[in-house]
């Protein structure tokens, strides 16, 4: 995939990771870059998102992304504070920019140092290119594939995206990267305005396995290289970007073999529908029923009843697929037709709350044994 006007990235192999695989990516803006950032809500959280809230506050551009991965560089204490900011340093000096238009972002264990002069030898060697490609295969950690989508706008500006995510997956946000890049012109202002509301509606609707992780962010970037487009195209075309981006997370979660889609709808909040949409998204009984194809809607009733949205049970329908499973009372319906549609590699639920007029979706991903033995074995 090409990245837009004004961008250039790369990456290369920097012995992060015990695979050898490529590790270490840099993103370069050929001007500053008006930009937005969200980050984790862990109070854990690493070096990278405390330094990434500092040059957001700024209010400052920037001209450059650094992501390593193989190594969160989470809970290593000063030592750690400073290796993010040797990383900085070092991307900022390869590139002929200042520091502090630098953006650092790490991925991978948490707990162990990171090997700063790894990076020091690598970074020269990073080739600045118009493909998107390299940078995102470079950023995945567990992840089984790279993460690309892209929309066009209105006078040939374009969208695209790039994310790595698959386990350690959770609202608020999760073991994930998002990074939006645009040739649009957008007041700094506006980013910053309507950039959590999109993260909210898409990455902050996943979940694989209710942890939440130290390290995740989500950016936008805009070179402004093809000058304004309409704002209503832009925020459309961002969102159906970040919500692009989001399923793929979810369906690549660790050791899935399935995405599991909640639409709620009839909710009386935006809140209690994004909140009761994830709520069965994240619910580890469900996700384990959809890996062995039980149409057992209880368990997204329970969910329902959980997350904390108001509902009356007696009012609540449910369908599987387009099956209807539950509408105030259990439906007769076919199981063994609705356990063949559950096969499928996209499961997707319908509730309808019948409270209010909002609806939001949530992704997840069903729970398979592959998961248990990759997080059993992640750092042995």
């Amino acid at each position: 995939m090409e990245l837009p006007l004004g961008f250039l990235a790369g990456a290369t192999r920097a012995g992060l990771k015990p695979s050898g695989n490529p590790d270490l990516a840099l993103l370069y803006g050929e001007g500053p870059l008006a930009w937005a950032y969200v980050a984790t809500t862990n109070r854990a959280a690493a070096p990278c998102v405390l330094r990434g809230r500092q040059r957001h506050a700024s209010e400052a551009p920037l001209r450059a992304l650094v992501v390593n991965a193989g190594n969160a560089n989470a809970a290593t204490g000063e030592a750690g504070v400073a290796a993010d900011l040797g990383m900085a340093e070092l991307a900022a000096e390869r590139l002929g920019v200042r520091p502090d238009e630098v953006l650092t972002a790490s991925t991978g264990v948490i707990g162990v140092p990171l090997p700063v002069d790894r990076i020091a030898a690598a970074l020269p060697g990073i080739r600045l290119g118009s493909s998107l490609e390299p940078f995102a295969e470079a950023i995945l950690t567990t992840d089984t594939r790279p993460k690309l989508a892209e929309v066009p706008l209105p006078g040939g500006a374009r969208v695209v995206g790039v994310a790595k995510g698959s386990g350690m997956i959770h609202p608020n946000m999760a073991t994930m990267f998002g990074f939006l890049l645009t040739d649009a012109a957008l007041d700094q202002a506006e980013l910053r305005a309507r950039w959590p509301e999109v993260v909210n509606a898409t990455f902050n609707q996943v979940t694989v396995d209710g942890d939440t992780s130290t390290n995740d962010m989500a950016a936008i970037f805009a070179s402004g290289a093809k000058g304004r487009v309409e704002p209503g195209f832009f925020w459309e075309a961002v969102t159906a970007v970040a919500r692009d981006l989001a399923r793929q997370i979810a369906a690549d979660g660790e050791g899935a073999t399935k995405l599991i889609e909640v639409r709620v709808v009839g909710a009386a909040s935006l809140t209690d529908a994004r909140r009761a949409a994830r709520a069965v998204a994240g619910s580890l009984l469900w996700k384990a029923a959809v890996y062995g194809n039980d149409p057992n809607w209880g368990r997204v009733l329970a969910a329902l009843g959980y997350s904390g949205a108001l509902l009356d049970p007696a009012r609540v329908r449910i369908e599987l697929e387009g099956i209807p499973l539950y509408d105030g009372a259990p439906l007769p319906f076919d199981r063994e037709e609705a356990a063949r549609a559950m096969q499928r590699a996209e499961v997707r639920v319908r509730a309808d709350l019948r409270q209010g007029g909002f609806e939001a979706e949530a992704w997840g991903s069903d729970l398979t044994e592959g998961y248990v033995k990759i997080n059993a074995e992640y750092t042995t």
